[in-house]
């Protein structure tokens, strides 16, 4: 298999039958973002099973997960970019609170409550039992060798600019 670095390659339509010859002219963006929906999709999935959706896992992690509470807004600027829409995340504060997984004190921050940090445990093995199907057959290293060809993807984008640049 020869290098793309350096050669004019026309890039494959994609193809998600593609041999290992073929892999190297497949889209980048075509298989990040079928990684992205199936991964997405089966622990949302699982999740769906108990009523209870990602951003809710989320909400419940961050209000979990700092030394001190968090204010709503804090925890509504803090997750909104991984949300779906931009009024997500409060409309999910709310609704765990109307579940009593979370509760407000006289400080206005957010804590869980006994039943919300049940529920948090019980999604966090649940999300380990996705996470485990997701990783079936790879290894720590291939998983961590792809995380980083991501990355400098992502770096080497984000370091052109998009002034003059070829698409």
């Amino acid at each position: 298999m020869m290098s793309l670095i350096g050669n004019a390659t026309d890039q494959a339509p994609a193809n998600p039958a593609a041999n290992d010859d073929m892999l190297t002219t497949q889209p980048v963006g075509y298989w990040s973002g079928l990684v992205h929906a199936t991964v997405t999709r089966h622990l949302r999935d699982a999740m769906a099973k108990f009523d209870v959706t990602q951003p809710q896992y989320w909400v419940l992690n961050r209000v979990n997960g700092g030394p001190a509470a968090p204010s709503r807004e804090e925890v509504v600027t803090s997750l909104t970019h991984l949300a779906d829409e931009p009024h997500e995340i409060a409309r999910v504060v709310d609704q765990l609170l109307y579940r009593e997984w979370l509760r407000i004190d006289d400080g206005e921050r957010l804590h869980l409550t006994d039943a919300g940090e049940a529920a948090r445990a019980r999604l966090r093995e649940l999300a380990s039992e996705a996470r485990a199907v997701v990783h079936r057959g790879i290894s720590d290293e291939e998983y961590v060798a792809a995380l980083k060809v991501l990355r400098k993807m992502v770096a080497n984008v984000e370091g052109e600019g998009s002034a003059g640049s070829p698409p």
